[in-house]
């Protein structure tokens, strides 16, 4: 699939509001790869397809998971509100023609992260989370970051999205506390994921 017809794909399925979202995390997913030596155009496709499936009902949603069980994993086990990064690689993979490991992560692990993340998983991560039209009072500190440190701002993103969703008594995925806590092991040594894994 080319970025183009990526775009078209996104503006047909997404609401306005939305695809001007996904248009700002291709922005400064392109700006961060380009800071960071990264495939400008897998970045871009990651970012254009990232959230593709974030307007689906539940129930659709959930059967893509049941029609693509062995892809899904335990994907309608975890928080319904990561539901649409899953879905979202799984259309890409069966509906969209994109076959490459890299790009289906990103899309995969864009609102949790995972353990073991690559630039490509980062670079989207911190694109959807710090966008151009986020005004929370974080978000231009930590897109000014991202551009200097990719990896230390991937701990300072996933860090405080596990506060916010602890503070708010919401759900914490499993898979974004282990991302936290390889990502504080492999930055500053010492202590395995299993001990980091309770911690904001």
């Amino acid at each position: 699939m080319s970025v183009d017809e990526a775009k078209r794909l996104a503006k047909k399925n997404l609401s306005p509001k939305r695809y001007e979202h996904t248009c700002n995390v291709r922005k400064l997913a392109v700006k961060l790869a380009k800071a960071h030596g990264a495939d400008e155009k897998k970045a871009a496709l990651a970012a254009l397809l990232h959230d593709i499936a974030k307007e689906l009902p539940r129930d659709r949603l959930l059967q893509i998971f049941t029609e693509n069980a062995i892809i899904a994993g335990n994907a309608a086990q975890r928080p319904a509100p990561v539901w649409h990064g899953a879905a979202a690689a799984i259309l890409a993979q069966t509906q969209y023609g994109v076959d490459d490991g890299e790009i289906l992560s990103a899309i995969r692990c864009h609102t949790t992260g995972r353990p073991g993340m690559t630039k490509l998983d980062k670079i989207i991560y911190l694109a959807d989370m710090a966008s151009y039209e986020r005004t929370y009072p974080e978000a231009e500190q930590l897109r000014r970051h991202a551009l200097a440190d990719l990896d230390r701002t991937a701990i300072e993103g996933l860090g405080l999205s596990i506060a916010w969703l602890k503070a708010g008594g919401k759900p914490v995925d499993e898979e974004s506390l282990l991302a936290y806590a390889d990502l504080r092991a492999r930055y500053y040594g010492g202590r395995t994921s299993e001990q980091t894994a309770g911690e904001p």
